[in-house]
């Protein structure tokens, strides 16, 4: 197999000048803040308990058992042919992360044509949005005898996923008969929350109702595609160990205290250095296949949440070894880099014009294909494009781009596929995994927690009157309502 490469010539002064480009002597200058961040993270990674109470498991998640994976893959199997649809329920890194693999390693239009998904399921995502209408149509359309469902949630308690199993399940209640509930499998907490509770009770009146598989402690939402979405994986008929063998090999690369042999390292520093001394707060990602196109999303995600802080970490170490993060809330530092998904060629002819003649606060990372497993050849008629392979345009749409955005000396760099497979796909997951957590150690935040996810649920929870809201915040909305004059309503 051949390696993801990682061409970063157009993050250099020399290619995009000193006001916007990294210099090696600004690298160098950043060597001690390196070795720290490395020491440290692989003093976290080696420790068991760490990696478990501060949500750095997910990097351990590529050397799974081969009996847990084999036994993953025969129950997606044995899914995949028994239905004619599939609804995977789940919002976040429980949707995202599906639909970016489902995306980048089954054929595009996997619904609509049966020899696309050699006769498999058709899969659809929902529980991500309170948005009533899709629902209503898929329920509308789809045979609740020949509908398998997928409800994933580590506490049971996430208002769009909860709210959406609900219908669903009146829905396969009422269409499917009393033995509804083995057409159910929850991936959910192994102990735990509300979703378990449920699995624990139905499987006591039938342990063929409401399967179960389970979430791995000290795993966030965004990082756990490894783990939640290995399922997934077997029903649309990828190689769980062809995905989980390209993240090994990205984690062997990665293990590198040297910057210049470490792509996800040294993919984190040129960022940290554009955003912190270039004023490049916003990451771009851009890859130039439609393949790509739901990876770039799952990438915000991960980007967004993890980075986006407002306060940095005061770390207590025990006598043991074991660290607790803490939030420095006396002086709050409200960093992180805004992420924005888009596509070449598409997104050629609409936001690359404010990437190019825009205000230069962004850095741009293309990835590139090498190799299409599919391609097309127009005919030799004598035009510019006679006998040109779509791959071979495209390929060129990507580098002109890049010369487009060097001529106006805006940094960018480029991740190069040289295909993409369930090896390559599941190395390029880890890699932006890696990368997001060396940044986090960079910047001295937790990269692994969400608190500003929280603000908007306890509001709902309030406004729902569900119980065991804390008395802070209900405090909290109380002192501080939403104002709304009149006036300024049009």
């Amino acid at each position: 197999m051949q390696d993801l490469k990682f061409d970063f010539n157009n993050l250099f002064a020399s290619n995009v000048g000193a006001a916007h480009g990294v210099s090696e002597s600004e690298i160098n200058r950043f060597s001690g803040a390196v070795q720290e961040a490395h020491r440290h993270l692989r003093s976290l990674l080696d420790n068991p308990e760490n990696r478990v109470n501060l949500g750095l498991e997910w990097a351990v998640l590529p050397f799974q058992e081969k009996k847990h994976i084999l036994e993953v893959q025969k129950l997606g199997e044995e899914i995949a042919y028994k239905y004619e649809s599939v609804l995977c329920l789940g919002i976040g890194g429980s949707y995202l992360g599906l639909k970016a693999a489902q995306e980048a390693l089954c054929a595009p239009y996997f619904n609509e044509f049966p020899d696309a998904r050699d006769g498999r399921t058709r899969i659809y995502f929902e529980g991500n949005n309170l948005d009533p209408t899709p629902m209503q149509v898929l329920l509308k359309n789809l045979n609740p005898k020949k509908t398998f469902v997928v409800v994933i949630s580590k506490s049971g308690e996430t208002t769009e996923t909860k709210a959406v199993f609900e219908v669903v399940e009146g829905w396969l209640r009422k269409g499917a008969g009393k033995n509804y509930g083995r057409q159910i499998l929850a991936i959910t907490d192994p102990v735990s929350g509300s979703l378990r509770k449920r699995v624990n009770e139905e499987q006591k009146k039938d342990r063929l109702s409401f399967r179960s598989l389970s979430l791995s402690k000290g795993v966030g939402g965004r990082f756990s595609e490894f783990n939640m979405g290995l399922l997934h994986l077997a029903i649309v008929g990828v190689n769980i160990e062809e995905v989980l063998a390209g993240a090994r090999e990205m984690s062997g690369r990665c293990h590198s205290a040297d910057i210049y042999k470490n792509p996800a390292y040294l993919y984190a520093l040129l960022h940290f250095i554009a955003y912190r001394k270039k004023n490049k707060p916003i990451a771009v990602l851009m890859p130039f296949t439609e393949l790509l196109k739901s990876t770039a999303d799952w990438y915000c995600q991960l980007l967004a949440e993890s980075l986006g802080k407002k306060y940095e970490r005061r770390i207590k170490v025990s006598a043991s070894g074991g660290e607790e993060w803490l939030n420095h809330t006396v002086r709050p530092i409200n960093v992180g880099r805004t992420p924005v998904a888009s596509r070449g060629t598409t997104d050629l002819h609409s936001i690359q014009q404010n990437n190019a003649e825009g205000e230069n606060n962004k850095v741009i990372t293309m990835i590139r294909v090498e190799r299409f497993s599919q391609d097309m050849r127009l005919a030799s008629s004598g035009g510019v494009l006679s006998g040109k392979s779509f791959s071979e345009l495209l390929n060129l749409a990507q580098e002109a781009t890049e010369w487009a955005l060097v001529r106006a000396e805006r940094p960018n760099c480029t991740i190069v596929m040289p295909e993409v497979s369930p090896w390559t796909w599941g190395s390029l997951i880890y890699f932006f995994e890696m990368a997001t957590a060396f940044e986090g150690e960079l910047l001295n935040i937790n990269a692994f927690d969400q608190p500003g996810v929280e603000g908007y649920k306890n509001y709902m929870y309030y406004k729902l009157r569900k119980p065991g809201i804390s008395r802070a915040v209900v405090d909290d909305i109380k002192n501080h309502p939403l104002i709304k004059d009149r006036k300024f309503v049009l």
